[in-house]
């Protein structure tokens, strides 16, 4: 396939400057110098002239910062971001005037397929290396907008908040005693997003004309799968800058109305989970924020997955809640447990290659990342015993790897083992598995000597987190 660079304009720089020398028409509005061909005019910071932000030179060196910083796969044209400044050296002019002009057109998202835990994909778009400037660019202006308009019980895709402020707001509302939960579960969000119904948000906030059209430029892009085209009609493709403050701000309509009717929730992007005090009472809410998510929003409720349960068991962010002596609790979901042992199996496999170096960092960072996350739910058990099983396939990558005879007899006396006790094992016909269960090679690769060598255990991260 024949992929386009990144198309601006032609004509971009024939495009006339907007008319705007009077500064007296607003009055007490903050401005700043914007350079014409001919004369400096002043533009005023109000929401008729957000494009003059958004392409301010501050923000776009801002942008073009954060877009570097993040790195990524290139687009469908195949640019790195190692060579978006030289571009930017050679085209700048030409991207900004036709932003300007309103003749900018994006290019189309490369599609990526991620599998998901249920067997399933989830569906990517890479934007090209500028679109995602365009867009950062874009989204750093409208985020304080939008900040102020949002719930104070969201927490995905916001600066200065994480999972754990959403798992801790949850603890807060179950322990006013919410038991019951609406665990709501909308389906393919990302993929379905009304765009008509989108623009119509954005329109009531969003007064600069122009940035609504390059918005829904953005939103028709298409998308380039297997090298043919397809059309967007609907969706805000997931992994540009855009598309996490495009979804808040239409499921800030499902916030705003669960606060009008009073009902506390938690929501993390499309995850969310409303309270109630009783079973009857949620399957009234389930119902009838079925029908406005529906009927309003036009987006679609996965009708199996929602469901009306007891806090118990209810997985939100990978966690799960309990209530002891009244007061809320998290655990780690069963799910996640299978997850993990998933993961780190696939780490400590025989055959993955690996060598010392490497795996003693997968694993180190793993399970780093993992407790950091986790370290809010009652882990130290799980902790434990998944230590002395990760422990023991640890010993069994480094037997297998002593590989004959000679060699485990030899780094068998070096362990401390007696002479006829290497000679013995180092002669075992017994499995790799088994033989890392044994006394004699439990004691020569002890917990201790394990530590020191470099193997990361999860116990020894949750301690950094919990040290009681």
């Amino acid at each position: 396939m024949k992929v386009r660079m990144q198309k601006t304009s032609a004509q971009a720089n024939d495009c006339p400057q907007r008319d705007r020398t009077a500064s007296e028409w607003y009055a007490g509005v903050q401005t700043f110098m914007w350079m014409t061909e001919d004369n400096i005019v002043e533009v005023p910071f109000d929401k008729e002239h957000l494009l003059e932000i958004i392409l301010s030179p501050l923000n776009l060196n801002k942008s073009y910062k954060a877009v570097v910083r993040n790195s990524g796969s290139g687009g469908i044209d195949k640019m790195s971001c190692e060579e978006l400044l030289p571009w930017l050296k050679a085209n700048k002019d030409e991207l900004i005037s036709s932003l300007q002009c309103g003749t900018y057109r994006p290019n189309p998202v490369r599609r990526v397929e991620i599998p998901k835990d249920n067997g399933k994909k989830r569906l990517l778009g890479i934007p090209t290396v500028v679109d995602r400037l365009v867009q950062q660019a874009i989204n750093q202006i409208l985020t304080p907008i939008y900040e102020r308009q949002f719930s104070k019980t969201s927490y995905g895709f916001r600066p200065q908040r994480c999972c754990h402020d959403a798992l801790r707001k949850a603890q807060k509302i179950v322990d006013k005693g919410y038991k019951y939960v609406v665990d709501l579960d909308l389906e393919r969000f990302f993929d379905t997003v009304s765009h008509s119904k989108l623009i119509e948000i954005l329109s009531r906030t969003i007064k600069d004309g122009r940035v609504i059209i390059l918005i829904h430029k953005y939103l028709r892009s298409g998308v380039i799968n297997r090298g043919l085209f397809e059309i967007s009609t609907e969706g805000t493709p997931q992994g540009g800058p855009l598309s996490p403050l495009l979804s808040n701000i239409l499921l800030n309509e499902l916030d705003k109305e669960l606060e009008r009717r009073g009902v506390p929730f938690v929501r993390y992007a499309d995850d969310a989970v409303i309270f109630c005090k009783s079973k009857r009472a949620a399957q009234r809410v389930k119902e009838s924020i079925t029908r406005f998510i529906e009927g309003k929003l036009f987006l679609k409720v996965n009708r199996e997955k929602t469901v009306v349960s007891n806090i118990r068991g209810v997985k939100f962010l990978g966690y799960s809640f309990y209530v002891m002596k009244g007061q809320c609790l998290l655990t780690v979901h069963p799910k996640s447990k299978i997850k993990l042992k998933s993961k780190l199996k696939e780490l400590t496999s025989r055959s993955n290659g690996y060598g010392y170096e490497i795996r003693k960092q997968k694993l180190k960072n793993y399970i780093m990342g993992w407790v950091a996350y986790f370290h809010l739910a009652q882990i130290k058990r799980l902790c434990t015993e998944t230590d002395e099983w990760l422990r023991r396939r640890i010993r069994m990558c480094i037997w297998k790897s002593w590989k004959n005879v000679k060699t485990r007899v030899s780094n068998l006396k070096k362990c401390g083992a007696l002479a006829w006790q290497a000679y013995q094992w180092g002669n075992t016909r017994l499995g790799y598995w088994r033989v890392a269960n044994s006394r004699l090679v439990t004691s020569a690769m002890s917990n201790d000597k394990l530590r020191r060598a470099g193997y990361v255990g999860l116990m020894d991260c949750y301690l950094k987190w919990c040290p009681k």
